[in-house]
């Protein structure tokens, strides 16, 4: 049985009034009645009832202007207007149309037409009210979903910010196409004070291609904190990616290893557009070309870390950029492309402003956005301008022990795929009166393990490194032979001993080489245009006292401490 409705009649005809009221009471509804139309709408905003008769022609106001009141009044609910008229049924229908009328019923009346057309009314009336509240139900869970998207996000971006984003020697333009963005960058200081940066573009847009991010910066992060290499952190990414990204999903990237001590970056590229190395000296661009492919498509064991390294000056700056860039299009479909860049790298005058060129000419060329699009500089600079903060630990440290001593051999097969830093490090710190020196601290242990492997295990020559292209040649002789190493060894004595009012910490490196004739290399005196050399003097500045043995082939240093410094 059809519910019972609420009926305004509005007829100024006494007569029509009353047999429609009858009609509509009988087919079990309530009627309520106006003689006009004026009285039609004072009547609805008083009554609200579900659906009106409203006769066209009536004095005071017709119901041509009675139902656009009423429709307005109604605003998004359906509140359908059943026209009564005498006019010729083709300009009735017109004008009931134009009028906001829903239907109309021309007389003389017939009950039997009528309450068909009220039964068909109330089924529009009862799908518009259920289109509504689905409507409003699907607001709300998007008002939901937007309320999750915005928490995530913001739980999001203080994961992958949390680093030194803001160091002034990185420049960097994200625009993303979604809330959540498919590009990613993430930079951080490495406990020896240089930093790694990475930029990477995930496969889609928004939340799907932002999946990822998360457990990438995790590893990032917190393998950067802990002193581990660029090769390691680039091997771990890789493997967890492809054991949590579904087929098909990927990070195309690229990852950096400055060193603002021994100047010098090293670059691990794998499916995104090339990068370039810009000398300050020169103006040379070397291109940093991506060699591998993303990460998480290959296997663990058939990933390949291997990396390029470049020399370094003040000055000099990396740019890389997703492929955003590269596939921005115009109005007129066309691709910015890789000359378009180069164009501009060509037609810059002032170094300091290439970056806003880069970026201006992008903006100006690009019409609808497609793509996530990235863009980073980073240049080098003297380490002392970035005013990195302090290390953080999760420990307090206050229950470390204070008076013990270690001993580490580190032999061929694990000297090839074992980076003993992160160890020695993770050991050491936990002492709270060497956590201010941790910085320091790793840089004199990396500095020690890369003379011992480097020039006592694999027996290079720094002095290779005496222009651009012999440093080339150094890196090349190391990654061959450390690929073939399988006897020698590299290995650590830490002694640490407490003192009064503090405590002292005694590292001794010894290693497997022919040794080398100290005097003589403590006698050569750094040169500037040199770019070898610059270790032993780091270790001599960095540590409180540094002694080699007669033969070559063992150092030692020393770090103390003051209770509650």
């Amino acid at each position: 049985m059809p519910p019972r409705l609420s009926i305004l009649i509005a007829e100024d005809n006494a007569a029509d009034r009353m047999l429609l009221s009858t009609i509509v009471s009988r087919q079990g509804h309530r009627s309520l009645t106006a003689s006009n139309g004026l009285e039609a709408v004072a009547l609805f905003e008083q009554e609200r009832p579900q659906l009106v008769l409203m006769d066209a022609l009536m004095p005071v106001m017709d119901g041509f202007e009675a139902a656009r009141r009423i429709k307005q009044a109604a605003g998004d609910e359906l509140v359908p207007i059943i026209f009564l008229t005498s006019l010729t049924e083709g300009e009735a229908l017109v004008r009931c149309l134009e009028a906001g009328g829903d239907d109309f019923l021309a007389k003389p009346y017939n009950r039997v037409i009528l309450e068909a057309k009220i039964n068909a009314m109330d089924r529009l009336r009862r799908l518009q009210d259920t289109v509504r509240q689905q409507r409003d139900l699907i607001a709300r869970h998007n008002e939901y979903l937007l309320n999750e998207q915005r928490v995530a996000k913001a739980v999001f971006d203080k994961v992958a910010h949390s680093g030194c984003l803001a160091a002034p020697n990185i420049r960097y333009l994200q625009s993303p196409f979604a809330l959540f963005n498919g590009d990613l960058l993430l930079a951080a200081f490495k406990p020896s004070g240089g930093m790694h940066v990475l930029l990477g573009d995930f496969t889609g847009h928004g939340l799907p291609a932002a999946i990822g991010a998360m457990p990438l910066a995790e590893v990032f992060y917190g393998m950067t904190a802990k002193g581990y290499s660029l090769p390691e952190i680039v091997r771990e990414i890789n493997a967890k990616l492809k054991r949590i990204l579904p087929l098909g999903v990927f990070c195309c990237a690229t990852l950096l290893n400055i060193s603002f001590q021994r100047r010098v970056v090293e670059v691990w590229s794998g499916g995104l557009p090339d990068g370039y190395l810009l000398r300050a000296n020169g103006g040379e661009r070397v291109p940093l070309v991506s060699r591998h492919l993303p990460l998480g498509i290959l296997e663990p064991t058939a990933f390949n870390d291997r990396y390029e390294v470049f020399p370094l000056e003040v000055g000099d700056r990396v740019f890389l950029m997703t492929d955003g860039v590269m596939e921005a299009s115009n109005q007129q479909g066309e691709l910015f492309g890789e000359m378009r860049l180069l164009r501009v790298f060509a037609a810059n005058r002032q170094p300091s402003q290439l970056f806003a060129e880069m970026q201006q000419a992008l903006l100006s060329f690009r019409g609808e956005q497609q793509d996530d699009v990235s863009l980073v500089e980073v240049s080098m600079v003297e380490e002392g301008s970035l005013n990195r903060g302090p290390l953080t630990f999760t420990g307090s440290g206050q229950n470390s022990p204070l008076d013990w001593s270690a001993s580490f051999e580190f032999r061929g097969e694990t000297l090839r795929r074992f980076n003993p830093l992160p160890l020695l490090l993770q050991l050491l710190l936990e002492v709270e009166g060497l956590r201010p020196q941790g910085g320091a601290l790793y840089s004199v242990l990396a500095e020690l393990y890369s003379n011992a492997l480097e020039h006592g295990v694999l027996g290079l020559d720094s002095s290779l490194k005496c222009d651009v292209e012999g440093f080339a040649e150094y890196y090349q002789q190391r990654s061959a032979k450390l690929a073939e190493l399988h006897q020698g060894y590299v290995r650590f004595h830490l002694q640490l001993v407490p003192e009064p009012g503090g405590g002292r910490l005694t590292v001794r490196v010894e290693d497997s080489g022919a040794g080398f004739d100290v005097q003589a290399v403590l006698e050569d005196k750094l040169r500037v245009d040199r770019l070898c050399g610059r270790g032993l003097m780091l270790v001599r500045q960095l540590s409180e006292r540094c002694s080699w043995a007669e033969d070559g082939r063992g150092v030692s240093v020393e770090f103390s401490w003051l209770a509650g410094a």
